[in-house]
């Protein structure tokens, strides 16, 4: 359970990370796009396919958003079951 939280968690980070970092890096503009992180130039793009790579990472997003909270949900809804101790009044 845990492990799909922190991979939710994880997709969720990275994909808010890269997004942040190629709007930062290239805030100009015009018809052909020089994608660069870190600056580093990945791709030239047009206007089509920096839309497409959005879409991309907003599905990404959104997959781990589902992931952690699909994760914390059933961690919230089948707690442990109680087991006293052998040597307890209890038992």
């Amino acid at each position: 359970m845990t492990q799909m939280i922190v991979l939710g968690l994880l997709l969720l980070a990275a994909t808010g990370a890269f997004t942040g970092l190629v709007i930062a890096d290239n805030l100009s503009g015009g018809p052909e796009y020089t994608v660069s992180v870190l600056g580093q130039d990945i791709a030239t793009m047009n206007a089509l396919a920096i839309f497409c790579s959005g879409l991309a990472l907003a599905l990404i997003f959104c997959l781990g958003l589902s992931a952690a909270s699909t994760a914390i949900h059933r961690h919230r809804a089948h707690p442990r079951a109680y087991t006293p101790h052998p040597g307890s009044p209890d038992h």
